[in-house]
């Protein structure tokens, strides 16, 4: 039996990893199974991530499907690990690393 998260996943057409743009101009990433649900959170209401609380209004600039929540989260860390140039490339729709 899958646990909560995973049914919900599978039913809003499972997990990504997402990078915002912050008002800024840094860029956040994080991992949701609805990403315009948290991106209005993270514009809106006390469930935003403390970095971009600071930072409003944020923008989406980068999302990709992933195929559980831990391919999601390694993928965010891979992405974390990335320079600011790289990452700059990976949300203009350069190379995916």
């Amino acid at each position: 039996m899958k646990k909560g998260s995973e049914q919900t996943a599978e039913r809003d057409g499972g997990w990504h990893v997402y990078i915002v743009r912050c008002a800024d101009g840094t860029l956040y990433t994080g991992i949701a199974t609805d990403v315009a649900r948290r991106v209005e959170e993270h514009n809106n209401n006390q469930l935003a991530a403390k970095y971009t609380r600071a930072r409003r209004p944020v923008s989406l600039v980068f999302k990709q499907p992933c195929e559980s929540r831990s391919d999601a989260a390694r993928r965010e860390a891979e992405i974390k690990q990335l320079s600011r140039i790289d990452k700059e490339a990976l949300v203009s729709g350069g190379e995916d690393r």
